[in-house]
């Protein structure tokens, strides 16, 4: 492509431009090109259009490949003049605000990737580096290649804890630098393999699976050599071995290592439990595989292995795991979320599978830790993730939320009369003799309050006005609030969750309204239950009344109101010490409705008091 050509391409592809990916792209086979292309799909469709994710490509020298227009660069990774160029031409470029790396030492030119240095010396835009691999007692040449790498790192992503530690104690990268994001996985619903092994041919079968690109590190001949003691218990044992050789290897030792395990197979007289598929897969294809598959077997013989891109596809698909003991191995399929054998021993693999196959207990209790374990590292999830780090390095979402969509507020004036919001509805027909609630009208005022202050309109305002009326009427001179029957207009006690949430509703108002008026009222009714407030009990009545005083003392600062929130955040710090325990933390023996609003009380009591408990509980 000449020179003309790209700087053409380049003005195209970064029209709405924002975060480049310094990485190998499809249709160049290899697992960091697939998480890249999986990233930005999942970045691209989660934030706003104005935020655009795109591609500079690594390329081989004299390489050429049919990359489609999310490339807008692409880069000679053997050339260190081509990495300086490269990095001066992002420099001119004002529509790219941050570049993430994927670092993997093979992807880069010269010793252990160095190449990448006089990139980083030449680059001045924010720099985001994922590391695919940290290696624990590193040789001083590749340290100081990743120290560098940190030092010129705005933020450095990893896919396991166990990696922060080792950048940490190892390489000398602050934590605070570091953070960790899960190798993404596609959302795939937990279903029974039959209906696949039906539609792969594979019915009647016990499947076993292990997919990637083939090399001889991948140890998948101790795996075969474990199947005929699983054969003489399990005849329909089927092992597929799927995937194609690796390119790098293929060019330079071609099809040795997938002959070599051909002729072990013929040797032990396997052909009819061992099938290889030789095909880089489609993601469609994979999925199909994994969702056939009973057990899904990770044979890798790289004790250091820092994360498996078709370990967590298989963790995500729901299947249960064998795995030799990889550090990400370790770290992922621990609480019975799958099964470790040992490096190079057939008899561990065999004893492993067969534990599991003639237990369907334990294989069905491994399979759904396994999946839900999985949820948090869905793409959509894992693009949140990375969007939230670089928008705290440069203010993407600046852009993001510069204009609110239209909220439309018909259903809430549907269901609101001249004494308040209506509790329930029949679809959209309101249904008046279920009568008015203090609950409903605290969330609505909650509402009309936030839409008030973005949009400044009257409906918002008529709202928020018949909602503070609709509290005035039904306070008691003690200060309580009852709901109403609706046929007879009397009042009815209510509880100690309602009262909270209308404390809630009075201090988010008189902290967020911009009407004088609005905020007069709300201080009134919020003070005449001032003294009932602390006869209250429930955690939730609690951590409702902490969010409504937090807003009421960033307003008005009174002591007695700090005292009072302290008072109920620590009742909810004694909650959660009487109820937690190592595998159930949180503040009461089940979950309800508006689970999030006790951590959140927490941290907001926090944030007040700077008490480091309520910080910890919090988090956990």
């Amino acid at each position: 492509m000449s020179d003309k050509d790209m700087e053409s391409k380049e003005v195209l592809g970064f029209k709405n431009s924002k975060i480049g990916f310094l990485s190998n792209f499809p249709p160049k086979e290899c697992g960091i090109a697939t998480f890249t292309q999986d990233l930005i799909t999942a970045l691209n469709k989660r934030v706003n259009p104005k935020v655009k994710s795109r591609v500079i490509a690594l390329n081989e020298e004299s390489s050429m490949y049919n990359y489609d227009n999310r490339v807008i660069m692409e880069m000679n990774k053997d050339s260190i003049e081509d990495y300086i160029n490269t990095a001066k031409r992002i420099n001119r470029s004002d529509k790219l605000k941050i570049v993430c790396i994927q670092h993997e030492f093979g992807l880069f030119g010269g010793e252990f990737g160095s190449y990448i240095i006089p990139f980083l010396e030449t680059i001045e835009k924010p720099v985001v580096v994922t590391f695919h691999s940290v290696l624990p007692s590193p040789i001083e040449s590749r340290k100081r290649i990743v120290r560098f790498i940190g030092e010129k790192s705005a933020a450095i992503v990893v896919m396991a804890e166990r990696a922060v530690k080792i950048l940490n104690k190892e390489y000398g990268i602050p934590k605070n630098k570091i953070y960790v994001v899960p190798h993404g996985i596609p959302d795939t619903p937990l279903q029974s393999p039959e209906l696949f092994k039906k539609k792969l041919r594979l019915k009647n079968r016990i499947v076993l699976s292990t997919f990637g690109l083939l090399s001889k590190g991948k140890g998948i001949e101790y795996m075969i050599n474990a199947l005929p003691a699983l054969v003489k218990k399990y005849p329909n044992v089927l092992y597929l071995i799927i995937g194609e050789t690796h390119p790098v290897i293929r060019k330079k030792e071609g099809e040795k290592y997938r002959n070599e395990l051909i002729e072990l197979v013929q040797k032990l007289g396997l052909q009819n439990n061992v099938k290889f598929y030789n095909k880089y897969l489609e993601l469609n294809e994979i999925i199909e595989c994994l969702l056939a598959t009973d057990i899904y077997v990770c044979t890798n013989l790289d004790e250091n292995q820092i994360v498996s891109g078709t370990l967590s596809y298989a963790l995500g698909c729901g299947k249960a795991v064998v795995s030799t003991p990889s550090i990400y191995a370790r770290e992922v399929l621990g609480k019975e979320r799958g099964v470790l054998a040992k490096f190079r021993e057939p008899k561990s693999f065999s004893e492993a599978i067969d534990k599991i196959l003639s237990d369907k207990d334990f294989k069905s209790r491994i399979e759904n830790n396994a999946y839900s374990f999985g949820r948090s590292m869905i793409w959509q999830n894992v693009a949140l993730n990375y969007f939230s780090i670089f928008n705290k390095i440069v203010k993407l979402r600046e852009e993001t939320t510069e204009k609110y969509p239209h909220i439309k507020l018909n259903h809430l004036i549907n269901l609101t009369d001249n004494l308040g919001c209506i509790q329930f509805a029949k679809f959209s027909i309101p249904d008046k003799s279920s009568g008015y609630t203090v609950d409903d009208n605290s969330r609505a005022l909650i509402a009309a309050t936030l839409h008030d202050n973005i949009f400044n309109l009257e409906a918002s305002k008529e709202l928020t006005k018949t909602y503070l009326n609709f509290l005035e009427k039904v306070q008691d001179k003690e200060g309580k609030f009852n709901d109403i029957e609706y046929s007879t207009k009397h009042l009815i006690p209510t509880s100690e969750d309602a009262l909270g949430r209308t404390i809630w509703a009075l201090g988010y108002t008189i902290d967020k309204s911009k009407n004088p008026e609005f905020i007069e009222k709300s201080k009134k009714l919020l003070d005449n239950s001032y003294n009932i407030i602390e006869k209250i009990n429930s955690p939730r009545a609690m951590a409702f009344s902490v969010i409504g005083l937090y807003h009421y003392y960033k307003k008005y600062n009174q002591e007695d109101t700090l005292l009072k929130i302290k008072k109920f955040a620590d009742s909810l710090v004694e909650s959660y010490k009487r109820e937690a325990t190592e595998d159930w933390n949180w503040f009461e023996g089940y979950l309800t409705y508006s689970n999030s609003k006790l951590p959140e009380a927490l941290f907001l009591a926090y944030d007040l008091t700077k008490n480091q408990e309520y910080l910890e509980i919090e988090l956990e």
